[in-house]
């Protein structure tokens, strides 16, 4: 299937919620994209699109649990997430950010390079061991002290939702 990765528009924010309740099992997820976006903490927000319909998101903020990315399930295994979650990657990596948190499904993940953060002594507010990941790009960012133990905050956003 092809498709183009870039920049999500304002236009798409509805269809973009749409996938994002498509692809989860609540709400909780459109909702917390929505807020990031309004609070001005979508570093980068991408869509993958084919002929003018979106057919995945993600995005991604600064210190995230979880790049919310979602393709609807019925252009699911076609390789979009893995398309996005790849050139959100890359983007983050152009910002010097040093790192990128994610959690979600392991096997998924560690395909992208992420690690358990736990093996790092890092820790998350929501208590998760194998499912919170990190993947390291460079000396950017946390510098090996800090990368080596502590407990990683996320955005008020987060904490407004349920996910």
């Amino acid at each position: 299937m092809e498709f183009k990765i870039r920049n999500e528009e304002a236009k798409e924010i509805e269809q973009v919620r749409e996938i994002l309740k498509a692809a989860f099992p609540t709400e909780a997820e459109s909702k917390l994209v929505d807020a990031l976006r309004a609070n001005g903490k979508a570093s980068i927000s991408l869509v993958a699109e084919r002929s003018g319909q979106v057919l995945g998101h993600i995005l991604f903020s600064p210190v995230t649990t979880t790049p919310p990315s979602a393709v609807p399930p019925n252009v699911q295994a076609q390789g979009i997430g893995s398309q996005l979650i790849r050139e959100g990657l890359c983007l983050c990596q152009e910002l010097e950010d040093g790192y990128c948190f994610v959690l979600g499904n392991p096997k998924y993940y560690q395909r992208f390079g992420f690690a358990r953060a736990s093996k790092c002594d890092l820790q998350n507010e929501y208590g998760v061991d194998d499912e919170f990941m990190v993947i390291r790009f460079s000396n950017h960012g946390m510098s090996e002290k800090e990368m080596a133990h502590g407990l990683v905050r996320y955005t008020p956003e987060f904490a407004l939702f349920s996910v």
